[in-house]
């Protein structure tokens, strides 16, 4: 119980992280719709090779995609729903038998 707790630290960190990596990039021109006029810049840049946060973040983009997925597999194994214990006791009604019925 205690690893899946330190994973899912370490992933909302690495989401976080991302978030601030993200910020920290330079922008590439105008890139909305006001853009279509028939400039020459692609929409990912048309220098062709990418600089060490765009690395750094497709490298995080890939931990944060396979982190998602690993965190639900481990979570439905192995952990227990923090809400259980909010929900109120369902009361154990018995089911009706066959017995009375003939």
């Amino acid at each position: 119980m205690f690893m899946v707790s330190f994973l899912t630290f370490l992933y909302g960190f690495i989401c976080v992280f991302t978030v601030f990596l993200v910020l920290l990039q330079r922008g590439k021109s105008s890139m909305g719709l006001g853009n279509l006029g028939g400039s020459n810049q692609a929409l990912f840049g048309s220098s062709g090779g990418q600089d060490i946060f765009q690395k750094i973040t497709w490298a995080c983009l890939v931990i944060i995609l396979t982190g998602s997925l690993g965190l639900s597999v481990l979570k439905g194994r192995y952990g227990k729903s923090n809400f259980s214990s909010y929900l109120p006791k369902q009361a154990q009604q018995s089911a009706p038998t066959d017995e009375n019925a003939e």
